[in-house]
């Protein structure tokens, strides 16, 4: 049974940090299943993750990606690259190709710069300096892409992502009830909320 999943997230690396935003609505087929969904998943210190798809599959590679953090951590003494944690979740994906994670995924960190990374269903990963995912994506790309630009403060990024959020809301009846966001910088991840 195919059953209709969607959402929308946003990510953007600036020059001082990376801002993810997504909405808070999970839907199953056209029924809204639940209007408080955390859609962005703190992965470390440094490194946090968009989900849009599948909620049981995004928190299995949630998990998998917490583990491989702590244990780098661990292991060596510092955080784990966000290039690696992209690296590692792509050759997750790709090994699980012809049982795919119904999955779209967006990493974003701060290690020795801003990250952004897109990773798509079997596997593939892209650094970026914009990326939108989810049903919603397509409105919500054309309005980052008109004013995106590498230079903009955090606080103009954040209100760039939410208004893009906002915009697909307008658009996807599978995108609603709020927007969470989430600012990675060199020194922390911050959580915001902002109501439609």
């Amino acid at each position: 049974m195919n059953v209709i999943h969607g959402t929308t997230t946003v990510g953007m690396k600036v020059k001082d940090g990376v801002v993810m935003a997504a909405d808070k609505r999970a839907s199953q087929g056209y029924y809204i299943a639940h209007k408080k969904v955390k859609k962005i998943v703190k992965i470390d210190d440094h490194v946090v993750m968009s989900i849009a798809g599948l909620v049981a599959d995004a928190q299995i590679l949630a998990s998998q990606l917490q583990y491989l953090a702590r244990q780098h951590k661990y292991e060596f003494g510092k955080p784990i690259s966000v290039k690696s944690l992209a690296s590692y979740l792509g050759l997750l994906l790709n090994a699980y190709k012809y049982f795919p994670f119904e999955v779209q995924l967006l990493i974003g960190g701060y290690d020795d710069l801003p990250r952004l990374y897109a990773v798509q269903w079997f596997g593939e990963y892209f650094e970026e300096d914009y990326s939108v995912t989810g049903s919603g994506s397509p409105i919500a790309v054309g309005l980052i892409e008109s004013r995106y630009s590498r230079d903009l403060p955090l606080d103009e990024a954040v209100k760039l992502a939410v208004e893009a959020i906002r915009a697909s809301v307008k658009r996807d009846v599978f995108s609603g009830e709020g927007v969470d966001v989430a600012v990675v910088t060199k020194q922390s991840v911050n959580f915001l909320s902002f109501s439609l």
